[in-house]
């Protein structure tokens, strides 16, 4: 794809040309602020939420926190854009065009697009916001752009069959990429299955494919090998609630990593730490840590390193009847989780908590020491494999991720003319939420509640 013939100085701080036969308009002459409250009538709203795939309604039966009154919600009607103009930088998403009619919370500066194709406008911003652009604009602790300010902004503004066009080629391209990312990350979670799978079955059933089974005593278990043994948790476990240990490193526990460094997670970490760490609990390795809100999803782990976590997580200090790198296997395989599910106390999806009241009666399969190490040795070198291969494909996800990005702000801003690419019949396809880490629900990378 080529250039544009001729440019002309656009003077701002994220672009400096634009095509020569581009306009320049400020904001305020594309865009009028929707001020509307739904108010008493806000049961008869669909209520929507501003993410990463868009703006999407929201399901208020899966659970979350949710606002005593609806009052202050503003009206969204479809192809209003909505804007989130405070903690830019920390917001994965600042701006989404509604495909719906519905309500959004007041905090967001909503805004309907006249004279001007609203899906060019969507595209520009998208690409303002994947780089975090508008920094120059930013005031305060909360990095908030304020309203009359993002009004004055200018933006470059092309002939409307060009918008169009635009349009049209962006959403061709960007299909195509989303259809690609969305294999890929279907590939990424049957492997991903696959490799949970096989660590439940090693750590509950053995390796061993003609051993003699027998009942382990629990459904949730099923069978195990005859020669194994099994104990209730408290049998091999105590509690532990050391304080006074703030100048440890702080630990936390992720869906899929286990008991790691709150440090060693990026900037895509979505919780922070309190402030006060005087009652966080030592946490020695070996020691059995669970979030006591999330380990019926599977937030648990045994910790390699010393350090704090919460004191709303549960430690245990464990004896040497598990061999650690096997107990982590094990304490995290399905047929335990899915105990800690059963003896979780609460209402919906979100938050379920776990005592040790009723912990410590669920039942550990043990297999001889010898044996364990057998396992562990053999998760280790398939795992591996196994884990190799979603990091390749991740990596290609990242890839096509970057390639989209630049794709949309290379057309968006004039650095590339597609007015004569003809664009063939094709079917638009969005990314694919549920082919992707899910957020809400078994993350790999999800952040569980530090307190």
């Amino acid at each position: 794809m080529k250039a544009y013939s001729e440019y002309k100085a656009m003077n701002l701080p994220w672009l400096k040309a634009i095509p020569a036969h581009w306009e320049i308009r400020r904001n305020k002459n594309v865009f009028t602020e929707m001020k509307e409250e739904v108010g008493e009538h806000s049961s008869e709203y669909t209520l929507l939420s501003l993410t990463l795939n868009g703006i999407i309604p929201r399901d208020m039966d899966a659970g979350g926190k949710f606002p005593s009154d609806f009052g202050k919600y503003k009206v969204v009607k479809k192809g209003y854009m909505a804007f989130c103009l405070f903690d830019v930088d920390e917001t994965p998403r600042t701006v989404g065009l509604s495909n719906f009619d519905g309500m959004l919370t007041g905090a967001y500066t909503i805004m309907n697009v006249s004279n001007i194709n609203p899906r060019y406008i969507l595209y520009y911003y998208l690409a303002l916001d994947n780089g975090k652009l508008l920094k120059p604009l930013y005031t305060g602790l909360r990095k908030t752009i304020n309203v009359n300010t993002f009004q004055s902004t200018k933006i470059p503004v092309p002939p409307r069959t060009e918008q169009d066009q635009i349009v049209r080629f962006l959403d061709w391209k960007i299909s195509m990429v989303n259809r690609l990312i969305n294999t890929k990350r279907r590939e990424i979670k049957a492997v991903d299955a696959m490799k949970r799978s096989m660590v439940s079955s090693a750590v509950t059933r053995g390796i061993e494919p003609n051993a003699p089974m027998k009942f382990s005593g629990t459904k949730l278990l099923g069978d195990i090998p005859e020669h194994w043994e099994t104990a209730p948790l408290v049998s091999m476990a105590k509690e532990k609630s050391i304080c006074d240990c703030t100048e440890l490193q702080l630990l936390s526990v992720y869906l899929d990593e286990g008991v790691i460094p709150f440090a060693q997670k990026d900037e895509k970490r979505t919780n922070t730490t309190s402030k006060d760490l005087s009652k966080y609990q030592r946490v020695d390795p070996g020691d059995f840590v669970l979030n006591n809100q999330q380990a019926w999803r599977g937030s648990v782990g045994v910790s390699f390193d010393t350090g704090i976590v919460s004191p709303a997580y549960i430690v245990l200090q464990m004896d040497d009847t598990l061999n650690r790198e096997y107990a982590n296997y094990l304490l995290r395989s399905r047929g335990m989780v899915d105990q800690y599910l059963v003896i979780s106390r609460g209402v919906g999806s979100i938050q379920r908590n776990i005592y040790w009241s009723s912990l410590k009666r669920v039942i550990v399969p043990i297999p001889p020491k010898e044996e364990q190490e057998r396992i562990v040795a053999y998760l280790k070198e398939t795992v591996i494999k196994m884990q190799n291969a979603i990091l390749y494909l991740t990596k290609e996800v990242e890839t096509l991720e970057e390639y989209k990005t630049k794709l949309i702000a290379d057309v968006v801003t004039g650095k590339i003319d597609v007015r004569d690419v003809e664009i063939p019949e094709y079917e638009f396809v969005d990314e694919d939420a549920d082919a992707d880490s899910d957020s809400d629900d078994d993350s790999d990378d999800t952040e569980e509640q530090e307190g």
